[in-house]
């Protein structure tokens, strides 16, 4: 499969479909019509102005159906671009809005950007079943973008094994109010899947759609 025909065959073929079955329907009045106007009573004839509804009723849906076709080639070439795009980010370190990380060699990083300062805050780091292992009140807590560092280290003391955990954010303010908050990573861009409907990033935490790269990084 070709990058531009990522996503394109199914549309492709729904306007291919709907445009035989506007013909056949097309042709069927035709024919209808035809057998009418041969049959009518010559001191009775039909109202005109129902076949000029219906004609106008079958350009209707016949302009629509192009629009769709035009519809559908502008997202297969936003489709392609998306896959060139995801391309030439391999090998490269992306900022990427996400809760997940990996932990390796005792540190996992993550960026969090709180929208006002507070009161309070606490900071959870999760396992992949859920399961809290960490956590800290003692994080940084004034408005803007702070960097949390986890240490692998688990609430009980022990070291936790390499893997994705995530990180959660709770802050409020001195009326108890919450306060919202976005979490970043930087993680390498390591392959991109065109399996589905759009391409999307592999790293090392799992799978990154392009619409969660904040920036693409030089490395060298």
């Amino acid at each position: 499969m070709t990058i531009g025909s990522i996503g394109a065959d199914t549309t492709q073929s729904q306007a291919a479909a709907s445009r035989t079955s506007l013909s056949d329907n097309y042709d069927t009045f035709l024919v209808l019509l035809t057998a009418q106007l041969q049959n009518q009573d010559p001191l009775a004839p039909m109202d005109s102005t129902q076949f000029t509804q219906q004609l106008v009723q079958f350009s209707q849906v016949e302009q629509q159906i192009r629009t769709n076709e035009q519809l559908e080639g502008l997202v297969g070439q936003y489709q392609a671009a998306s896959a060139g795009a995801a391309l030439s980010y391999l090998g490269k370190d992306a900022i990427i809005e996400a809760n997940e990380t990996y932990l390796a060699g005792g540190e996992a990083n993550w960026a969090y950007n709180l929208e006002g300062s507070a009161n309070a805050l606490t900071i959870q780091v999760k396992d992949r079943s859920g399961r809290v292992v960490y956590e800290t009140t003692t994080q940084p807590r004034t408005e803007g973008e702070h960097l949390f560092t986890w240490d692998g280290k688990k609430a009980d003391g022990t070291t936790a094994p390499d893997g994705v955990y995530t990180v959660s954010i709770n802050a409020t303010n001195a009326e108890g109010e919450d306060i919202a908050s976005t979490v970043t990573v930087r993680e390498r861009i390591m392959g991109v899947d065109f399996s589905g409907t759009t391409p999307v990033v592999i790293t090392p935490s799992g799978q990154r759609g392009l619409d969660k790269i904040r920036s693409v990084l030089d490395n060298g």
